[in-house]
């Protein structure tokens, strides 16, 4: 079944590239045809994956109650572990308590435990960095600033609000990541929530038909979000910005900037899962702290406008301006793009954690809150903050503001200079360009930087669903990347607009098979967060 399903999704795409439209297909380009052709899936499946629930006058998505219900579910009985567990988090990630992994004793024989020392295959940070690779990406750049368009500076005190909620979904998905991982011979790992879904209700919940539906479900729309969402998306807008940034044309040679960004990816992706460490330990980290870098410049140079914009944002939040949706409206809007920002919830993120090495599940439950904090809490709000900053300065300047919050409902706000309608990248590269002139340049490559390892990590959580699925033979193997290589050329080629919007609706739907098993699932993470700190406590 999940074969013929996955085999369905696969081959939709190019399928609907014959399909025929009202429009002659002559008159249209390769991208277009696809975009055109392919609309009435990507609209019927986003329809379904964000279906409304009615409560009052508002129809807010079922995906995001399910998400909100369940982080602040497992917020409350895990008792706040985003600051609770803040300091262990960051002793286990920077190697605190390795020596004790190493002569930790079973508390029963009173042997040291050596039969797990084998497993896994990464260190707590290298799993960490190619977890947040994975997140801290486009959606921090052109998503926050989506969010600022249609809800007004209030949404980002929704998006901080799910931001510290997602940190307790990530400790939970990630202790079972690890807790339910299938460790090889060899050391090598497979994990993620196909795993603990499968083995977690089967095996130990006695729900072997749910866990193996569950798990199956997970791996197909995993695959289907790597190709989408986590790859041609990333490809297309890398080509985009750089083709803006060179002033070149895109239709032409965006096919030529996707060759080279496949060629790089494949290079990495063929190496597994300690390439892709190695190399995410070093890009994170650096275009991380260039990006904060120059919103910290940014912050200094605006200092007076820190108490405006923090103002706008709280008042925002409780009493948005006319013409934003209500408050409802401006919650639905932040936690939405949270959600395709840090992805806590939805999983992905567990199959990377997976595979690091320890002998504790809640060692790496507690390295992975602080994913949420980094892309969400303190990447998303400084991007906001810039944003904010640029609409004040321009109005304390020129007596009124650049653009009005709300702009076209679509996620574009209209510049009151010239009536252009700008949004995403480009109004974000704007606000950073304000203050530091052709910061445009060294956004394009962090653009890239980012698009690059994003890709890289979702290369890893497809191929882990792709073996859950079809096998862990080399030919399975080799015909998943030579697919994924091939998506990046698709997305740097064409618009994709149509197909990125199914993909991104794909990433959301991980959360219903994900969610569903954590909720049946979570008493098995505070045993493990016990035997931890228990073997803290010993040392």
């Amino acid at each position: 079944m999940y074969r013929k399903l996955l085999s369905f999704l696969i081959f939709l795409l190019p399928i609907s590239l014959f399909a025929q439209e009202a429009a002659p297909a002559e008159e249209l380009s390769f991208g277009q045809r696809i975009d055109q052709s392919f609309q009435p899936v990507a609209d019927a499946w986003e329809s379904l994956v964000l279906y409304p629930i009615p409560i009052g006058e508002y129809n807010i998505p079922f995906i995001l109650i399910l998400l909100v219900v369940g982080a602040t579910f497992f917020t409350i009985y895990f008792a706040a572990p985003g600051i609770t567990k803040m300091p262990l988090a960051i002793n286990t990630v920077r190697g605190k308590y390795d020596d004790m992994e190493k002569t930790y004793k079973d508390p029963e024989s009173g042997d040291i435990v050596v039969d797990e020392s084998k497993g896994g295959e990464v260190s707590h940070f290298q799993a960490l960095a190619t977890a947040v690779s994975g997140t801290v990406g486009l959606g921090n750049i052109a998503g926050v600033a989506v969010a600022i368009a249609l809800g007004g500076p209030g949404a980002t005190f929704w998006m901080i609000v799910c931001g510290i909620l997602g940190m307790s979904t990530k400790f939970v998905e990630c202790t079972l990541g690890v807790k339910y991982r299938d460790i090889e011979d060899d050391g090598t790992v497979h994990g993620g929530p196909m795993y603990y879904l499968s083995r977690g209700l089967g095996h130990d919940l006695k729900k072997g038909r749910l866990g193996q539906f569950l798990g199956g479900l997970f791996a197909v729309l995993c695959v289907g979000a790597s190709f989408g969402g986590g790859n041609a998306f990333q490809s297309n807008q890398a080509a985009s910005q750089l083709s803006n940034l060179l002033g070149i044309n895109f239709q032409t040679n965006g096919f030529w900037i996707g060759v080279g960004l496949a060629v790089l990816v494949a290079i990495v992706i063929i190496g597994g899962i300690k390439r892709i460490a190695n190399i995410t330990e070093k890009i994170v980290p650096f275009m991380a702290g260039v990006y904060v870098l120059a919103s910290l410049i940014i912050l200094g140079a605006n200092y007076d406008y820190i108490d405006d914009a923090f103002g706008l944002i709280i008042e925002g939040a409780f009493t948005p301006m006319a013409g934003l949706g209500g408050m409802v409206g401006v919650i639905i809007v932040g936690f939405q793009r949270a959600a395709f920002s840090n992805e806590a919830g939805a999983g992905s993120a567990a199959i990377a954690h997976s595979a690091v090495k320890t002998k504790f599940p809640a060692s790496e439950g507690v390295v992975a809150l602080l994913e949420p904090l980094i892309d969400t809490v303190i990447v998303c709000t400084m991007t906001a903050l810039v944003i904010i900053f640029f609409n004040i300065d321009g109005g304390l300047k020129n007596v009124e503001s650049i653009f009005n919050y709300g702009g076209d409902g679509s996620g574009n706000v209209i510049l009151k200079d010239g009536g252009a309608s700008v949004g995403g990248v480009e109004l974000t590269t704007m606000a950073y360009d304000a203050v530091i002139p052709h910061f445009s340049y060294v956004l394009t490559v962090a653009i890239i930087l980012f698009a690059f390892s994003t890709m890289i990590s979702w290369s890893y959580y497809g191929l882990q669903s792709w073996k859950f699925l079809f096998g862990r033979s080399k030919t399975a193997d080799l015909t998943y990347k030579m697919l994924f290589i091939a998506f990046i050329v698709i997305g740097a080629s064409t618009t994709l607009n149509a197909v990125v919007k199914f993909s991104d609706a794909m990433i959301l739907a991980l959360v219903f098979p994900n969610m569903i098993g954590l909720f049946f699932l979570f008493p098995k993470v505070k045993k493990e967060l016990k035997r931890y700190t228990d073997a803290i406590k010993k040392m």
